[in-house]
């Protein structure tokens, strides 16, 4: 039996070391309850500038908007580096497995990434979102097929796919043909609807599913940030077993760290009527073709 918790906070915006320290607490009060594995949401270190335009229109930038863009890209991580360092003890001291969004800088790019730690505080590994949203495709880079992982650790097979990566079909494929078991979703898509698309997954994919969103409120942004709402993402965190069944329903009042038992033996009794990439699968028909190269867009030889 394996206990996993859904974390769901908001980071404190444009402040890494103090969103570092939030996430140190929001661990260790998940490992008061037991928790192996802890999920946290997109981009919780970093931050998700939900609303903000970085003074952008088709054909001009502002140069406030080129401001904002610096003060996230200074709020952004390195990996590994310092702040990925201090996520790596909060799991060494509580023991825990750890799977974080943050947002990495590449050079001058950043990415929406799911960082991966061991309790020993080893970096298990990364995926890099494959696909930012409308706008996030300004402030973000895409990942390539090199960062699609799905690691085997004591707690079972983990993968993950960020926010609206869950809805495309090929990736879902490609992480259940890795034999994920523990699907994590880090996201801030707080609609009703989002529940429905993770039970979808659980079913599909005959795995857990554990869904961190963050709950953003207007004053966990500084002061100057143009936008007034007071509730900037709303929630709605749950965890799903391989039948489609909430563990934890779809939860929205505020933060809180939301656990359930999960038992992988449960997988294959239900495999035994559905599995896409094996006895439900038509290969003769169907073939998927993935690339897992690093597209680097400089090589040196």
């Amino acid at each position: 039996m394996v206990r996993v918790a859904a974390v769901q906070a908001g980071s404190v915006a444009f402040d890494t070391p103090a969103t570092l320290d939030k996430l140190g607490r929001l661990v260790s009060q998940a490992a008061g309850k037991g928790a192996d594995l802890v999920v946290f949401p997109e981009a919780f270190v970093g931050g998700y500038p939900k609303g903000h335009d970085f003074g952008a229109v088709v054909g001009s930038r502002t140069e406030e908007g080129r401001d904002w863009f610096r003060r996230y890209w200074e709020s952004a991580i390195d990996l590994p580096g310092p702040e990925s360092d201090r996520i790596a003890e909060a799991a060494v001291e509580h023991g825990v497995h750890l799977v974080v969004g943050v947002i990495e800088r590449g050079g001058g790019t950043l990415y929406c990434t799911v960082v991966f730690y061991g309790p020993d505080g080893s970096m298990l590994g990364k995926h890099r979102k494959l696909m930012p949203t409308a706008a996030e495709r300004l402030i973000w880079g895409f990942g390539d097929g090199s960062t699609m992982p799905v690691i085997d650790t004591p707690v079972g097979k983990l993968g993950a796919a960020i926010c609206w990566e869950n809805y495309l079909p090929l990736y879902r494929a490609t992480l259940y043909a890795k034999g994920v078991q523990i699907w994590c979703a880090p996201t801030v898509d707080d609609r009703e609807r989002w529940a429905a698309s993770m039970q979808h997954i659980a079913l599909e994919g005959r795995c857990f599913v554990v869904s961190a969103n963050q709950y953003a409120v207007r004053s966990d942004y500084p002061d100057d940030y143009p936008v007034e709402t007071d509730v900037l993402i709303a929630g709605g965190s749950c965890i799903v077993d391989p039948h489609g069944n909430f563990l934890v329903e779809p939860y929205r009042d505020g933060e809180a760290v939301l656990t359930a038992d999960i038992d992988l033996g449960e997988i294959p009794r239900a495999t035994f009527d559905l599995d896409v990439v094996g006895h439900y699968a038509r290969p003769d028909i169907f073939r998927l073709v993935v690339n897992e190269e690093s597209l680097d867009p400089v090589v040196f030889e």
